[in-house]
Parts: structure tokens; sequence; C-alpha cells
């Protein structure tokens, strides 16, 4: 006991520092792990989504994405509401584009395809009335859970 209590006074500043590197490695660990997915509910429908807050995000969307799974999207998150169009640009597959505002659907589009020419116009979809949030889905999951003008979303985790 003795050679444990001496060995513990001699070696105290290397015993608070060891301490000291664990805490901080728990507490770093426990914030990545923290970190929540977003959640897009509508309807009875949840969806995974990655968000695009920045410009560069927004710009780029899903069009280096090949493929979603059928509950993953993308949102985009808008400061202020207004009319933002979107296009199908560098898409790899068609999607629905659900405009948001206020926690409820104000405009659906349905099956936006991919521009299979890039020499033809781009067509610019557009929603009904000002949005501050759009929803980018697979193609036809709107319609295979019934959502429409009036829906109420709620985000989790935003």
């Amino acid at each position: 006991m003795e050679k444990l209590l001496l060995f513990i006074k001699e070696n105290i500043r290397l015993l608070i520092g060891a301490g000291v590197v664990i805490f901080i490695g728990l507490f770093l660990i426990t914030l990545v792990i923290s970190k929540k997915t977003t959640l897009v509910s509508v309807g009875n429908q949840t969806f995974k989504v990655k968000v695009a807050a920045t410009d560069q995000q927004k710009q780029i969307g899903l069009s280096e994405t090949k493929s979603l799974k059928q509950n993953q999207g993308m949102l985009f998150v808008f400061d202020n509401p207004d009319y933002y169009r979107f296009w199908m640009k560098n898409m790899n597959f068609p999607i629905d584009i659900i405009y948001i505002r206020e926690e409820k659907v104000i405009t659906v589009i349905s099956n936006a395809k991919v521009q299979a020419n890039l020499n033809d116009d781009l067509i610019i979809y557009s929603p009904k009335e000002k949005s501050d949030k759009v929803l980018e889905i697979n193609a036809g999951l709107a319609n295979k859970y019934a959502i429409k003008e009036g829906s109420v979303v709620k985000i989790q985790n935003l």
C-alpha cells in the first residue's frame, strides 16, 4: 500500500494529465456521436436529408449524387421566402421537388426529369408562391405518399 501511495505522489502530474486527456477524448467522441441526422416528415413519411445551407451546397444540390435511397432526400434552406428556381442540370436521376413555407407544402413538382441533352434549354422549375425551404426526393414519392399542397411538414434537427 505504501508503494502505491508513493507512486501516486511521484506521478500525480502524469495521472492528472492522463485524466484530462481521457476526459477531452470522451467529450469529443460524445460530440461526434450526438450529431443528429436532419429528418423531414411530410404526412406519415419521414426522410433523412442532407441540408444544403450554403450557396455552394445549393448550387451543387444532388447533381453529384448517383442515387437516393427511398427515405433520403436533400433539404434546401433559405433565409427569406422567395420564388426559388431549380433545374436538373447534371442530375443523374429524376426527382420530385417540394416547395415549403411555414411548415406547409405550397407546390409539388412531380417527376422533374434529367436533362438528357445539355444543348437544349434548361427547364426551370418554380413554386406558385414564395417558399423558404425546398425538399428534393426520388421521383414518384410525392404521389406515392400523397404529398400535396397543404401537407404539413415537420423538420427535426435542422
